[in-house]
């Protein structure tokens, strides 16, 4: 006889194992969604635009504004990226948890470090132009 905390263990296990599988398949079907959507980082990484796009000739300002332009899209187009790979670790994390992270495939073992070295660098090297623009924020050539 089974002692009370424990009825119901193996119906218990069962459900557990079949909303992980639906979670999975969210999982699965949100970075493909993802990938194929407009955020994903390949479409934005492709909607750059051109200097000239800002003006041309001696105008200091559109060169400005085009140097803008293309820091925010570096950035955004990082941060679809780090969306998408971190989306990956999350399959392989619940894959690891379906098939227990003894069993996971050594090769997901190493895919899932490197993702998460990636996007730790990634936020590294964020947070360091953060720290270097507050630095320069007080050193501007407006003439004043």
């Amino acid at each position: 006889m089974l002692p009370a905390d424990m009825d119901g263990g193996a119906a218990d296990v069962r459900r557990g194992l079949m909303a992980l599988s639906t979670f999975k398949k969210r999982v699965d079907d949100l970075l493909a969604a993802f990938e194929g959507s407009a955020g994903g980082a390949s479409k934005v990484a492709a909607h750059g635009l051109p200097a000239s796009a800002f003006g041309l000739g001696n105008f200091p300002e559109a060169k400005t504004l085009h140097l803008e332009y293309e820091r925010v899209h570096e950035r955004i187009t990082s941060l679809s990226k780090s969306l998408g790979l971190q989306l990956e670790a999350m399959q392989i994390a619940v894959h690891g948890v379906d098939v227990s992270f003894d069993n996971l495939e050594e090769e997901l073992r190493y895919r899932f470090h490197e993702i998460r070295t990636e996007v730790n660098q990634g936020r590294d090297e964020m947070l360091h132009e953060q720290v270097k623009r507050d630095n320069n924020a007080d050193h501007t050539d407006a003439g004043y």
